[in-house]
């Protein structure tokens, strides 16, 4: 099983190795540099130095060397390590930790280490000494996968943690693990070598700031369920998530006359937000998302002459109180503009989205007429936690629609009303669009059936719970990978894991190849999902 993954990793060199090219004035050198010594010899037992050099046939430079070595296990005071970035025959390693007795360590140089003039990299180089009389040899194999994307990142560390009595589940934000490896930047596998015998936590996680320890705001996270035992022929697959943050909010701020901007991380829910100190009789308020952040604004009225105050946040389980101090902000004024601009889509609706508060909609100051001038009846829907009025049309197949809202269509949280306003927009023949019909095969319901482009973002979506046909109408021609969730709890959205929950993320198939659409096509398929990408890993 062992050399299985490390003729994966010696074939994926090959092919980086064949694609080099050949420059004018003779052959290029394609030869790795040699080492002629280590001193202390790799694999010493009863390792006592403080410093260890190791001497090339050739001038070699160091690279990448914050991303590409590994030391397993992590030593608690990085040793130096010289030359970065410069030409030398040597690498010189200078210890600063002192190491425990009868343990095996391991410096896993990956490709950092090259020659000067070609950079050819001496592959994999891996440094390994024991501080006890024996080289422990056993090792853990397997592969990493993204739960939500189709691809994993690249570096990732897979950690295991020693199951003993100091074990908790929390030991991943507080402890660095007792061996490391990582994936390398274009394979997924791993491996860790250089084991003992024993019981432990395998983990993986994107380590962004590469201190060991897992950061929720910043990492993503994978693990197996319990715990594995060394030695035991297994390949383990693991599942790397982003888990959700719990919902937090952050210092507000006056970003406008009668406008307090609320930060919040975490996953958004219903939130209301109160004022406790102070407060007049006749104060009203408003709370608005932001279209592209994670803020919050609290508008209000009228305008407060006061020093300072206190919010109460409560959001389901949530509930913090907050002291503000007022500050002087520009007046905002009523600012109206269309969500989406030119040609709309079958699925859409057209949509205005304002600045301050929407309050009222006079539809008998709005009037819509397609180009025969021929009037149009819509519908009007307000979404106040975004401040968007949308107004649902049958909308025709090469059609152009005008909009008229007369001065006061619209009078906002502060008795602001709008001047005439003219916005046109369009829409496309059927003909430009392409359909899918979609089989899926070997699912099981409720499943969320998605189409989703090159960068991984979601164009269409269908939740299927009565029948594993999905189709999809009036598709914009491109591109698109089918992908597949598993509605375990039935609320029709991808639920992420948790580590310390011991929750697993819901379950993701992606198909192995693009599909084009094309305008003026009906294409029926079939996603099977025995030949997706990122199968559910074994039980272990």
């Amino acid at each position: 099983m062992r050399s299985n993954i490390w003729t994966l990793i010696a074939l994926v060199v090959l092919v980086n190795c064949a694609n080099r090219g050949r420059p004018d004035g003779g052959p290029k050198d394609e030869e790795p540099p040699v080492i002629v010594s280590s001193n202390p010899a790799n694999y010493t037992t009863n390792f006592k130095a403080t410093e260890i050099r190791i001497t090339f046939n050739e001038f070699i430079k160091v690279k990448d060397l914050q991303k590409q070595l590994i030391i397993s296990p992590p030593m608690e005071w990085d040793p130096e390590i010289a030359p970065l970035g410069t030409a030398s025959r040597d690498i010189r390693i200078k210890i600063k930790d002192t190491l425990p007795p009868n343990t095996t360590y391991a410096f896993n140089f990956g490709n950092s280490i090259v020659d000067n003039n070609e950079e050819n990299p001496y592959p994999y180089f891996r440094y390994v000494f024991s501080t006890g009389p024996t080289i422990d040899s056993l090792s853990v194999q397997g592969m990493v996968i993204d739960a939500y994307e189709r691809e994993p990142d690249t570096y990732i560390s897979v950690m295991l943690y020693e199951a003993d009595s100091s074990y908790t589940d929390s030991i991943v934000y507080k402890s660095r693990p007792r061996y490391i490896t990582n994936t390398l930047d274009s394979i997924k596998v791993f491996s860790i070598d250089n084991l003992k015998a024993g019981r432990y936590k395998l983990v993986a996680m994107k380590d962004q700031n590469t201190n060991y320890l897992f950061n929720p705001e910043e990492d993503k996270i994978g693990f197996t369920e319990g715990f594995i035992e060394v030695p035991k022929d297994t390949l383990y697959r693991i599942k790397v998530f982003k888990e959700d943050l719990p919902f937090e909010v952050g210092r507000p701020k006056q970003v406008g006359e009668t406008r307090i901007l609320f930060p919040f991380t975490g996953k958004f829910e219903e939130v209301d937000i109160t004022m406790l100190d102070s407060v007049p009789n006749e104060l009203e308020y408003r709370i608005i998302k932001d279209r592209k952040t994670d803020s919050l604004y609290y508008w209000y009225k009228p305008k407060l002459e006061l020093d300072s105050t206190r919010f109460r946040v409560v959001s389901g389980n949530y509930a913090d109180t907050l002291a503000y101090k007022f500050r002087g902000a520009d007046k905002d004024s009523l600012l109206i503009s269309p969500y989406i601009s030119g040609s709309i889509n079958f699925d859409q609706n057209f949509t205005i989205e304002g600045l301050t508060p929407f309050e009222n909609l006079d539809t008998t100051l709005v009037k819509m007429i397609n180009r025969d001038s021929l009037l149009v009846s819509y519908g009007a829907k307000l979404d106040t936690l975004m401040n968007r009025y949308e107004f649902p049309i049958a909308l025709e197949p090469n059609q152009r629609y005008s909009v008229q809202m007369l001065p006061g269509a619209i009078t906002d949280f502060y008795g602001s009303v709008n001047d005439t306003l003219q916005f046109t927009f369009s829409t496309k023949g059927k003909a430009d669009y392409g359909n899918l019909r979609l089989n899926v095969k070997n699912g099981q319901l409720p499943m969320i059936v998605q189409l989703v482009n090159e960068r991984g973002e979601v164009k269409y979506e269908k939740v299927a719970r009565l029948s594993s046909t999905v189709d999809f109408t009036d598709i914009i021609p491109g591109n698109y990978y089918k992908r597949v969730i598993f509605d375990t709890n039935y609320n029709g959205v991808w639920d992420t894991g948790n580590f310390l929950k011991g929750i697993q993320p819901e379950r993701i198939s992606y198909d192995r190849d693009l599909e084009e659409i094309r305008a003026n096509f009906d294409y029926v398929l079939e996603f099977n999902l025995l030949n997706e990408t990122n199968p559910d890993p074994p039980e272990n």
